[in-house]
């Protein structure tokens, strides 16, 4: 038995940790915030909170309002420039996923020279050792879906190529993740259920990744079993702090098996779909493909203990077979609302399902070879078609 852990990132949670901002060491004197471009994060206060608290740090600070939900390269390279211009010494992501992202990745271009696809692998990146230690980054997640805040890894959408790939290594771990579930409870209902199930699959895939380990098994469970249990009532009711945190817990969780583990192909091949499509949110396109790529693992018996331990973490404590789990996945998206998602209400077109089968194996192909399975390109093409409609 070989692990290593290593996660160099001081994660803050529970209700009101915000305001043990100012309280923290942090990694320089002039932050670039980073929020999206939507009016949410000012609307609801929480900028003024993190300003607040900069200013009782004594720190200044620079505010950079533009990243969209799926975040695009333009706006990473927009973002360092400014940080650079300003003389930012590290930068605060605030938002969910896309923004926290798009922090780690301005950090990087903030220190280093051309462009970041020069250090992307995949796709038409360089794949280039960085050659500078990006600045310093702190999380202050205000959504339970991708885990970034506990993690190294950031996803990016070269728009002119749509290509939409991840990068990260041991210096894009945030050096400080505030999880504030009191941040989350404005998310209305239907994204709290798509970030909910990013975190799921988070964890049902780096749980059945070939590389999983002890660490990563234990996170795995943990998180499945929070977000079956609570993701159903903060989805009815956001304002149900109990819930919230719990399932900002298993987001933090997940964001661990990915720091451990990782994700596998189901992540590639919705991808490809928001690389095509960038309105579609992330956790959609996932649910969208998620009863027949795990129905192809279930009927193929490929990790028969392994489907059948998650779908008891999910509440279907009698499982006795794969499909177990697959019956628990569906009874959680109806009790969620999102059993009846279309890819054709994103303008996704079946002529278009063969090029996204392309795009997920030459930008994210990665992923493929950590599958317990051998996905051909006939599987993909099948698992995109019977989630077509």
């Amino acid at each position: 038995m070989h692990s290593t852990f290593y996660l160099p990132t001081k994660i803050i949670f529970g209700s009101h940790s915000l305001a043990k901002l100012s309280e923290q060491k942090l990694p320089g004197k002039r932050a670039l915030i980073v929020i999206s471009s939507g009016t949410s994060t000012r609307s609801f206060g929480y900028l003024k909170q993190v300003q607040d608290q900069l200013d009782a740090a004594k720190v200044s600070y620079e505010v950079f309002d533009k990243i969209l939900p799926n975040p695009i390269l333009a706006h990473v390279t927009e973002g360092a420039k400014l940080a650079r211009q300003q003389g930012c010494d590290f930068v605060i992501g605030l938002g969910g996923g896309s923004v926290i992202d798009s922090a780690k990745a301005i950090a990087i271009m903030a220190t280093n020279e051309g462009n970041l696809w020069d250090y992307v692998s995949g796709g038409s990146g360089k794949g280039k050792p960085m050659q500078n230690k990006p600045l310093g980054v702190v999380a202050i997640t205000t959504t339970a879906g991708t885990g970034t805040e506990a993690d190294p890894w950031l996803v990016i959408t070269k728009e002119e190529t749509q290509e939409k790939i991840g990068y990260g290594n041991d210096d894009t771990f945030p050096v400080l993740s505030i999880v504030d579930p009191t941040l989350m409870v404005s998310v209305p209902p239907h994204l709290t259920a798509y970030q909910g199930f990013d975190a799921l699959f988070h964890s049902t895939e780096g749980y059945l990744n070939t590389i999983a380990n002890t660490f990563s098994d234990q996170y795995s469970l943990e998180a499945i079993r929070l977000i079956g249990k609570s993701l159903p009532t903060a989805v009815k009711d956001g304002r149900n702090l109990k819930a919230r945190e719990d399932v900002a817990m298993a987001n933090t969780l997940a964001g661990m098996v990915e720091t451990f583990s990782g994700c596998i192909s189901e992540h590639s091949l919705e991808h490809a779909m928001s690389a095509f499509h960038h309105e579609l949110p992330h956790g959609a396109g996932l649910i969208m493909i998620s009863k027949a790529y795990y129905t192809h693992i279930a009927e193929n018996h490929i990790a028969d203990e392994r489907m059948i331990a998650m779908a008891k973490a999910l509440g279907r404590v009698d499982a006795t077979k794969a499909m177990d789990f697959v019956h628990a996945l569906v009874d959680l998206q109806k009790a969620c609302g999102v059993d009846d998602l279309k890819m054709s209400a994103y303008g996704i077109s079946e002529s278009e399902l063969p090029a996204m089968v392309q795009n997920a194996r030459v930008n994210m192909g990665g992923l493929f070879g950590v599958d317990p399975m051998t996905l051909t390109d006939e599987d993909c093409l099948k698992i995109y078609q019977e989630s077509f409609r």
